[in-house]
């Protein structure tokens, strides 16, 4: 498939620069959302995170008549069954209140030893094309939920998110050291493989999510 150009169904400045800069080697032409001039909220209603991301890609790309790139992300925690999953950013009622979020987390762990506090990011990528093609790339984190937050960096649940490798929380890393480990790096790195295989050298191959 010949490709110039195409949507990310995001208006995020950071978001929309590393996926320019990691596609810049196919040639291809990264527009956002405010960039390509759509003014459209999709809503987020799915179950999974598969479903909300290629639900936004599936309704941008109808749009435009462009291939489109987009993505969901969240937390999921074990010991209250993967809660607060697709409701991340709205956890606590209040759309993209990280405050609040962290500190109804933080409640609804209370009586949960450190043993049992584990979690997982995730982010997942969906690519839609008007001719059709399809596929989602998947990436995950594994660690554990503090009892407090700790450190300044990041935003979201970072604070909260500690990375038994490195026995810190996300926020207490530097960018550089987040981006390297990151769910959302490693789901970039899925993408950016199944895309070059399926997209760019037009193969048929088995989705493949780490």
């Amino acid at each position: 498939m010949k490709m110039d150009r195409l949507i990310l169904a995001s208006n995020n400045k950071h978001k929309v620069d590393e996926i320019k800069v990691i596609l810049k080697q196919f040639n291809i032409d990264v527009l956002s959302l405010e960039e390509a001039g759509i003014d459209v909220e999709v809503e987020e209603d799915g179950r999974t995170f598969e479903e909300n991301a290629m639900k936004k890609a599936v309704e941008i790309c109808k749009i435009t008549n462009l291939p489109v790139i987009a993505d969901d992300s969240g937390l999921e925690v074990f010991a209250l069954n993967g809660e607060p999953g697709v409701y991340s950013a709205r956890y606590s009622g209040e759309h993209g209140n990280y405050k609040k979020n962290n500190e109804k987390l933080l409640k609804e762990l209370s009586n949960i030893p450190e043993e049992e506090r584990s979690a997982r990011f995730v982010t997942v990528i969906a690519f839609v094309s008007p001719e059709g093609e399809k596929f989602t790339a998947r990436g995950e984190v594994l660690g554990k939920i503090a009892f407090e937050e700790k450190g300044s960096n990041g935003f979201g649940y970072d604070p909260l998110f500690i990375y038994p490798e490195l026995n810190k929380t996300f926020a207490e890393l530097s960018s550089e050291e987040k981006n390297k480990i990151s769910h959302r790096k490693r789901a970039l790195d899925n993408f950016i493989r199944i895309f070059e295989e399926k997209v760019i050298r037009g193969k048929d191959i088995e989705d493949r999510n780490c």
